[in-house]
């Protein structure tokens, strides 16, 4: 059986949320089990050294001037040199699978659409929820929305993108010229890394047999799993207003619990002014890979108090990889994650249910080494490569 050759493709190269680190990762679990890979991503100064043999399409951006603008809403519709490159990219390289990630905005649908043309199998990983929601998250005014699935013109009508009218007229022309008939005939398999985004997507009008479910991998290094002198909560991801973080500072207050919080966002400064006097509170900021598996290691529990449809977020299966019990909100995919041997969920933005939680898990003991290992088990490399693996070859054959 001869080794694939795939070309993965994603906005950015760089550690910069969920979906970069999954893309990241899965270049390297790929290049380990022997398989050609070449990378196609948008130049950006922020991006890691590419990998030779890479191709690289021109930086835009939504938010310069004028002129930037009408370049980003360019690519966004399809055009402004991303045709051209795809095209090169498959006569250069050659691929027999070409897998998507995160690309609307700022590479376009375009790159599965040249695919198509060209005879070439397209996977697709969904990491957020643009095929049925322009604004991606599924989320208005601090709650579940999803009006867009009965109403296109939702997104308009409240200002959904950024609260501005123009960002949302862009995504409203994107959502119309990328709709979800045309990406389903250009896409030969869709990824859902959870069973309730593969829900969502069906409700979308997704047909099934486009979808598979496969979660994500972890690709924490071995370790011996911290049985004893773990103390503390921790948080760890993005600090932004879709994860709740208002609702976790408020329990840990009334609570009086010791809480690191790790990571940055748009949040970051705010809350780091607002809860200075807060002893028992700490922002430790951006911490890399290492640092982020020694904090969840050493923690008693990890909270995720998201507000919107998370998916099936790195922070929950990392954590319990480690054998950190995690609780979490009662929301998207979440329930998949966590169950009464492994952590509690809570109602969420509810202040007062996560204290409880926090509070009931702290009295509990938790087998630390088992929760790590049927983890491991269901979030491994080797199970997701064998499963992604069967996925491309399916393609191939059919």
């Amino acid at each position: 059986m001869r080794n694939l050759r795939i070309l993965l493709v994603n906005k950015f190269y760089r550690h910069n949320g969920g979906d970069c680190v999954h893309f990241l990762a899965l270049e390297k679990l790929l290049r380990e089990n022997d398989c050609e890979v070449a990378v196609m991503t948008m130049a950006h100064p922020q991006n890691q050294p590419l990998p030779p043999g890479s191709f690289e399409i021109t930086q835009v951006s939504i938010d310069g001037n004028i002129q930037e603008k009408l370049k980003a809403v360019a690519r966004i519709l399809g055009y402004n040199g991303i045709r051209k490159a795809v095209r090169k990219a498959i006569h250069s390289f050659k691929p027999d699978i070409i897998h998507l990630h995160n690309i609307h905005s700022y590479l376009s649908p375009a790159v599965a659409e040249e695919a198509h043309k060209a005879g070439v199998p397209v996977v697709w990983t969904l990491h957020d929820y643009k095929l049925i929601c322009p604004s991606y998250s599924c989320l208005r005014n601090g709650a579940p929305c999803v009006e867009c699935l009965i109403d296109s013109d939702a997104v308009l009508r409240y200002r959904c993108m950024k609260n501005s009218i123009a960002s949302s007229v862009v995504a409203f022309a994107e959502a119309k010229k990328w709709h979800r008939r045309k990406l389903q005939n250009i896409t030969s398999r869709f990824i859902c890394p959870s069973e309730f985004i593969c829900s969502k997507m069906i409700q979308g009008g997704i047909p099934r047999n486009s979808l598979e479910v496969l979660h994500n991998f972890v690709s924490v290094e071995p370790r011996e799993t911290q049985l004893t002198g773990r103390e503390g909560v921790c948080y760890v991801g993005r600090l932004s207003e879709e994860k709740g973080l208002k609702y976790l500072l408020e329990a840990a207050v009334a609570g009086a619990w010791n809480l690191t919080v790790a990571g940055d966002g748009p949040l970051l400064v705010d809350l780091t002014r607002q809860y200075a006097s807060h002893s028992n509170i700490s922002f430790v900021g951006r911490l890399n890979s290492e640092q982020v598996a020694d904090l969840l290691s050493k923690s008693k529990l990890s909270v995720v108090p998201s507000i919107c449809y998370e998916n099936n977020p790195l922070s929950v299966i990392e954590s319990l990889s480690l054998g950190t019990p995690v609780a979490g909100s009662d929301i998207g995919g979440l329930p998949e994650l966590i169950n009464d041997n492994n952590g509690v969920l809570f109602e969420p933005r509810n202040s007062e249910a996560i204290n409880y939680a926090v509070k009931k898990m702290l009295a509990t003991k938790y087998d630390h080494a088992e929760i790590s290992r049927k983890a491991l088990e269901k979030f491994g490399r080797d199970s997701y490569y064998s499963k992604l693996n069967l996925i491309y070859r399916s393609l191939l054959n059919h």
